[in-house]
């Protein structure tokens, strides 16, 4: 009997078709949970600033436009490089390092390809990456790496020269390094040189720049190089430099040169502004005499105005003129006596110069002996402690021996023991050796150590009360100075207004006097000639010290 449905149709055509489904169904799902993750079994090399395609795809292939697709670097948090989920980006999950930087082939996601690719590489993408479907649980791995000798081999020059060893100073500088480099200085013989920490410069591309500086001396050899590796890899290069056996008697002579030029450059300079200084007194002295000179054309101008045509007038100008001559007998000995002090004032100036100038050069011969006492000193404990370091390397080469003795004496073996002992006598004696050598060396670098400490003080406090004297005189000498220049100022004022008063009154009163005598001037015309004769007569016979310098 045939089972019908409702429609009159057989239920076995239905159930036909619904199985064939099924049967498609479950073959799709097989055909997926069947399919393997492919990445790529070798690196992938890149260089910097390139953009380049990280490869992952389904094998079979199967449509994955639908899923989850994760691209991950399980050594960064968060480690989500790239991820969509239908279709979608999810850029909230991403690593800020990658944003704007990653993208998928979402034309290819229908044939199995979920590859990624990354743009502008640098050196902080190389690593490993995850290719990841969640949904299907494959996952495949795919390894960054830069091409190598994107590094510039270091460059060695000349930075400088030392003036207190005589040595030079050398640079090393390199570029391209990821992760940041370290830097060696070595010698011909491959012994490290002891060098400042190097600078580090961080440019594009996450990329080191780094420079270090040593300073050499002569060597046997005089070949020095420079070293740039990664600590934890092998990738090193590096720059040797020689210098000719008498580039640092050069470098030393040279340096000799430049101190006496600096000597001579600062004599130089104090010669100048001592003549600066005399020059500038005889300025001061010049002015005075055109001053004088001035004031004694402009008395005679009055006295050939003021003449008068009798014998009373005649008397009043001789009276006159005697007591100019006295004013000026005043002034003179008044600008002598200023003279007289102000080159007192210069040569106790020029005398406390030098003292100042020996001072100096005392304490800069105590400082010099200071530094020498502060090298010996360090000498003495250089030596002492080499000697404790020979001492221990004895005393444990003595351990070994007794060690190699015990091992010995328990395989009873005669001849071996006996040269062991005879090994540990040689041992014990030069112990105590190095123990006296070191007890008395100890003695004595302790006493030098002592006696240096107390040389060292001394010389410190001589040097201290050096200096505060030579602080006392500086403030003496600048105190002097400004007395010395308020003094001239002073009398400069003095002689303006002393001599701007006198010619206000001789005006004054010698136009009173013409008003007066007009008339009389006029009617004695014919005696003025007689009268210039006499009035030069007078002024010849007025005394040369009354007249200016």
């Amino acid at each position: 009997m045939m089972m019908l449905n409702t429609d009159g149709k057989p239920l076995k055509t239905h159930l036909g078709t619904l199985s064939v489904l099924v049967f498609l169904l479950l073959l799709t799902n097989y055909c997926r949970g069947q399919s393997q993750l492919i990445g790529s079994s070798q690196p992938i090399v890149a260089n910097l600033g390139d953009d380049i395609i990280l490869p992952c795809y389904l094998e079979p292939a199967v449509n994955a436009a639908g899923l989850t697709l994760e691209w991950t670097r399980p050594d960064m948090d968060p480690r989500f490089v790239h991820v969509m989920r239908s279709g979608r980006e999810m850029v909230d999950k991403k690593h800020q390092l990658f944003k704007g930087r990653t993208s998928m082939f979402t034309d290819e996601l229908k044939n199995g390809n979920i590859s990624m690719k990354l743009s502008n590489v640098n050196f902080s993408d190389r690593g490993k990456y995850r290719c990841f479907i969640p949904e299907l649980g494959r996952q495949a791995f795919v390894q960054l790496v830069f091409a190598s000798g994107s590094s510039s081999p270091p460059v060695v020059s000349l930075s400088g020269l030392d003036g207190q060893s005589g040595g030079v100073v050398l640079q090393c500088e390199s570029a391209g390094w990821y992760p940041e480099p370290e830097v060696l200085w070595l010698d011909a013989e491959g012994k490290l040189l002891s060098a400042g920490p190097p600078e580090t410069v961080r440019g594009p591309y996450e990329l080191y720049t780094v420079s270090s500086r040593v300073t050499v001396e002569k060597r046997p050899s005089n070949s020095f190089t420079c070293r740039v590796q990664h600590h934890n890899t092998t990738r090193t290069t590096q720059t040797q430099i020689h210098f000719p056996d008498d580039f640092f008697k050069l470098q030393s002579r040279s340096s000799s040169i430049i101190i006496g030029l600096a000597v001579s450059l600062a004599v130089c300079i104090l010669l100048l502004a001592v003549s600066f200084f005399f020059l500038w007194r005889e300025h001061i002295f010049k002015t005075k005499r055109k001053r004088s000179d001035e004031d004694q054309f402009l008395n005679e101008g009055e006295r050939v105005q003021l003449m008068k045509p009798d014998a009373v007038q005649m008397e009043a100008l001789k009276g006159n003129v005697g007591k100019k001559s006295k004013k000026k007998n005043q002034s003179e000995q008044q600008l002598l006596e200023e003279q007289r002090r102000r080159k007192d004032a210069e040569k106790e100036v020029q005398t406390l110069e030098e003292q100042l100038q020996n001072k100096k050069k005392e304490v800069e011969s105590k400082q010099s002996e200071l530094q020498d006492l502060h090298a010996e000193k360090q000498r003495s404990e250089k030596e002492l402690q080499s000697l404790k370091g020979d001492l221990w390397n004895k005393n444990r080469e003595l351990g070994r021996i007794q060690r190699s003795l015990n091992s010995v004496s328990r395989y009873d073996q005669t001849s071996e023991r006996e040269e062991e002992q005879k090994k540990k006598a040689e041992a014990e004696q030069e112990v105590d050796t190095l123990e006296k050598e070191l007890e008395s060396r100890q003695k004595e670098t302790d006493t030098n150590i002592t006696e240096l400490s107390s040389q060292c003080e001394v010389k410190e406090a001589e040097v201290q009360q050096l200096q505060e004297e030579v602080q006392r005189m500086e403030t003496s000498l600048q105190t002097l100075m400004e007395s010395i220049n308020t003094e001239l100022e002073r009398s400069r004022a003095a002689e303006a207004s002393s001599s701007s008063s006198s010619r206000f009154k001789q005006k004054r009163s010698s136009r009173n006097e013409s008003q007066e005598d007009q008339k009389r001037r006029e009617e004695a015309e014919t005696e003025v000639s007689i009268l210039k004769e006499k009035l030069q007569n007078e002024s010849r016979e007025i005394p040369p010290s009354s007249r200016p310098l």
